[in-house]
């Protein structure tokens, strides 16, 4: 579950490292009779200013990018029963067109992206958990 203000970690070649969510577009996690903060699962599409970056990244640090959330450290219940945790909170960054900028995927990722139509990303990753 990530929310507003969670560091990300960038889990592609885009020369971003890490990055800072600021905005979570739609609700995903919302419970009826508490707060409804917004939360992004896996799949989901934040804002995110950059943090870190390499010396030859090609985005600009000082304006508002979009990533998809590849990774969570909170378990993802799946429709078997079966639960599935990472040890980090990933993301890979995204143009307008919901296409990765970068060329590698670092990690594994989970398998709900393919059900989310991010078939550029599974094809990109190593794992597909």
């Amino acid at each position: 579950m990530i929310q507003q203000e969670t560091m990300l970690e960038i889990a592609d070649n885009s020369g971003v490292k890490s990055a800072q969510c600021i905005k979570v577009l739609g609700i995903t996690g919302s419970r009826q009779g508490k707060s409804q903060r917004p939360t992004a699962g896996v799949g989901d599409i934040v804002c995110v200013a950059i943090k870190k970056s390499l010396p030859t990244c090609q985005l600009d640090d000082k304006k508002v990018h979009k990533c998809v959330i590849v990774r969570t450290k909170h378990p993802l219940k799946r429709a078997d029963g079966s639960y599935v945790r990472f040890d980090s909170n990933a993301a890979v960054m995204i143009d307008a067109d919901g296409n990765p900028i970068g060329t590698r995927i670092f990690g594994a990722v989970a398998r709900e992206l393919r059900e989310k139509n991010y078939m550029k990303i599974v094809s990109l990753a190593s794992e597909v958990v």
